[in-house]
């Protein structure tokens, strides 16, 4: 690995890191009694369909992928780069995932909402109710989250077959299971480059709409991180006469 490489890895590791550290203890200081003003979090709990909500239950989802695609092609290659990163993905995922779904048990919310279509949150800021009781929104807007005006996904389109915008295929998973050497390198690295993009933007939504003060923190350091790893594997690609897909 290059020393440009060496660089760009330490620095998406200190800001995972930087970004959980606070993650952790805003989550433990919220639970024990709020922001310090006396408040209980949960009398101020986000709403079913706020952006925090939404991007705790879309994100979990998201990098659960990130987590299995990161443990399929530590079996499929012995190449230490990709397997030091893909272990490092996995491993800050699952612990991010771990603190997004301890949230919505925070507040009372499910991890699952049947009738949320995925990423719907990122265009309903000003739509639905942002705190306050689960499932009230605001007066003279439908609650359920359906067809309102302005309602989008956030500008960002999913490729046929995969759930949200970033996300591989049933296919493209069997593809890298299958996938030895540097074809599993190189498909894992633009797998996860796509599903990086992807999360950046889900991550910069909730860093301009969350409420929730150690959310929207940990949502930018999630930018912050991937777009350093993305810099990464755009140059682990390159040593493997690679390149991202499109």
């Amino acid at each position: 690995m290059t020393r440009t490489s060496n660089r760009t890895y330490w620095a998406a590791g200190t800001a995972v890191l930087l970004a959980l550290l606070f993650a952790v203890a805003a989550t433990v200081a919220s639970a024990s009694g709020g922001d310090g003003d006396g408040s209980r979090t949960s009398a101020r709990a986000p709403g079913l369909y706020s952006p925090d909500a939404g991007f705790a239950r879309d994100m979990a989802v998201h990098h659960q992928q990130a987590v299995e695609m990161s443990f399929i092609v530590r079996d499929r290659t012995k190449d230490e780069p990709v397997r030091g990163l893909a272990y490092d993905i996995a491993n800050t995922q699952a612990n991010q995932r771990g603190m997004l779904l301890g949230w919505l048990d925070l507040w009372g919310l499910p991890k699952v909402v049947a009738d949320e279509p995925p990423m719907s949150w990122m265009g309903t800021a000003g739509q639905h109710g942002g705190h306050g009781t689960a499932g009230q929104g605001t007066a003279g807007h439908d609650v359920s989250g359906h067809d309102m005006p302005g309602h989008d996904m956030g500008g960002a389109a999913a490729k046929p077959g995969a759930l949200m915008p970033g996300m591989a295929t049933k296919e493209e998973l069997a593809q890298l299971g299958a996938a030895e050497g540097r074809d599993a390198e190189v498909l894992y690295l633009q797998l996860m480059t796509d599903h990086h993009k992807g999360g950046v933007a889900m991550a910069q939504g909730c860093a301009q709409q969350c409420e929730t003060p150690a959310e929207r923190a940990l949502a930018q350091g999630m930018v912050e991180a991937q777009q350093s790893e993305l810099t990464l594997m755009a140059d682990m690609l390159k040593q493997r006469g690679a390149a991202p897909r499109g």
